[in-house]
């Protein structure tokens, strides 16, 4: 683990491993920087950098309580600190809310190119009746951490059900890391119920964005509106794919991400 400092001066810890062309990853929501595991060895030409943020909004000082409005400046202030923090302009290849936050942060960091897996953006009308940052805070209040983490398991990464959640997230390495950021994936739910995609992005670095056909309809008609607002984007879809996309077909998805970047 190594660490580098913001500019005011909190530690900002991060995985470094390979040896090539810089490549940020950003987790997303419901997720540690275990997340992308899977993912690093089908990027081995690249230096890949996996920050350990302890929770969305309090990522560069968890003793000062974050509201959901400042949720994703804070983030990108938190990938630029990242990005000074390596040689040249890197990649950003961000999966769900992570994704989201690349996008926002290459607005205004230096990069040479982002990939963005099916941003957590929510369309207006189904942003009208979101309401699970409320539902799992209830069940935060009731002493049920778990079950409200289960909530956004199942409206997120499998909104067509699955047949046995329990014995699925048993089998999850991460599950038990992603209990202990319910209070940050609230946090991070409500900046996602609050935040409108602008009718234009400028985002000067190209930008690859991926989504899966067996991912949520919301975030994939999202991943279509995203393109469409960005000046220079490819979009790409992978059959029978779902939202954790990155971790659940690396090899797939890599290999796109590599085309991309050398191709661009």
């Amino acid at each position: 683990m190594q660490t580098t400092q913001s500019r005011g001066g909190i530690e900002v810890p991060y995985e470094r491993h390979g040896d090539g062309p810089p490549l940020i990853l950003l987790h997303g929501g419901m997720a540690p920087g275990e997340y992308w595991t899977p993912v690093v060895p089908h990027l081995d030409e690249y230096t890949t950098i996996i920050p350990q943020r302890p929770g969305f909004g309090t990522c560069l000082d968890d003793r000062v309580e974050i509201s959901a409005d400042d949720v994703l400046d804070r983030e990108v202030e938190y990938v630029q600190t990242l990005v000074d923090a390596v040689d040249g302009e890197p990649i950003l290849f961000g999966h769900s809310y992570g994704a989201l936050t690349a996008i926002e942060a290459a607005t205004n960091v230096p990069t040479e190119a982002v990939v963005a897996y099916e941003p957590a953006i929510l369309p207006d009308d189904y942003r009208a009746d979101a309401d699970l940052a409320d539902r799992m805070q209830s069940l935060i209040e009731a002493g049920e951490r778990r079950e409200a983490v289960k909530r956004y398991i199942e409206q997120v990464l499998h909104p067509d059900g699955i047949d046995d959640l329990e014995a699925w997230l048993e089998a999850w390495p991460v599950w038990p890391a992603c209990v202990e950021l319910a209070e940050a994936v609230v946090r991070m739910n409500r900046a996602v119920e609050q935040y409108r995609l602008p009718d234009s992005l400028d985002v000067a670095a190209p930008v690859l964005v991926l989504t899966g056909t067996d991912g949520p309809d919301f975030l994939r008609e999202s991943a279509r509106a995203i393109h469409d607002v960005l000046p220079h984007s490819r979009l790409v879809e992978f059959d029978g794919v779902s939202h954790g996309g990155p971790a659940e077909a690396p090899a797939v998805v890599s290999a796109a991400v590599d085309s991309f970047v050398r191709t661009r």
